[in-house]
């Protein structure tokens, strides 16, 4: 049985993938538009595994400002082309994160940009609270290792929940934008300004 023209459309609304794409992963998965999804995502991220090492020199600068004008940011996203970069696809995801960055106030694009001194202050006061409690040592070092994976997924960029899919992390998400443009992606710097900080 062929697969329909009504069920490649939704795919493709669903996803943004190519119309052959879509039609080859309904195939895959017997028509189920839900498996045809993932497969899809999981596609994406292998692709953007392969760009990764490749040289984005193009891209944007793109400001946002909160309603209310008291918080604003900006960031600086890069691609390989100008091309791309004029895209609605590319354009509509600078605005996410720019709005991401707004939300959810992030320190660091990774966790290896992270200053080592905060880093080195958040395990001190983690440590201090559990001999605080009485915890035993053995026990602290796990307690420290978890709190900190937290502190990680709140503060780092590519770590944080995606606002508008909590389904994904940020770094899930640009792999997902990389496999759908073709071209390596990176987040470059940001800035985010508040009134009153």
């Amino acid at each position: 049985m062929g697969i329909s023209a009504k069920l490649v459309k939704e795919l493709r609304d669903k996803t943004g993938a190519g119309m052959m794409d879509c039609k080859k992963a309904l195939e895959s998965c017997d028509s189920d538009i839900n498996k045809a999804v993932d497969h899809l995502r999981s596609i994406g991220i292998a692709k953007a595994e392969k760009k990764s090492n490749r040289e984005a020199k193009e891209g944007a600068v793109y400001s946002y400002i909160h309603p209310g004008s008291k918080l604003g940011v900006l960031v600086k996203i890069n691609c390989e082309t100008d091309f791309v970069a004029n895209t609605k696809e590319f354009k509509s995801f600078i605005k996410d994160i720019a709005m991401q960055i707004a939300a959810s106030d992030p320190k660091a694009i990774t966790r290896e940009e992270l200053d080592p001194k905060l880093v080195e202050r958040e395990k001190a006061v983690y440590k201090e609270q559990i001999i605080q409690q009485g915890k035993p040592e053995h026990i602290a070092e796990r307690i420290i290792t978890g709190k900190m994976e937290k502190y990680y997924k709140e503060n780092v960029l590519f770590e944080q929940e995606f606002i508008k899919d909590t389904d994904k992390n940020i770094e899930t998400y640009v792999k997902e934008i990389i496999g759908k443009l073709g071209e390596n992606i990176n987040i470059t710097k940001f800035a985010r300004f508040q009134l009153g900080e």
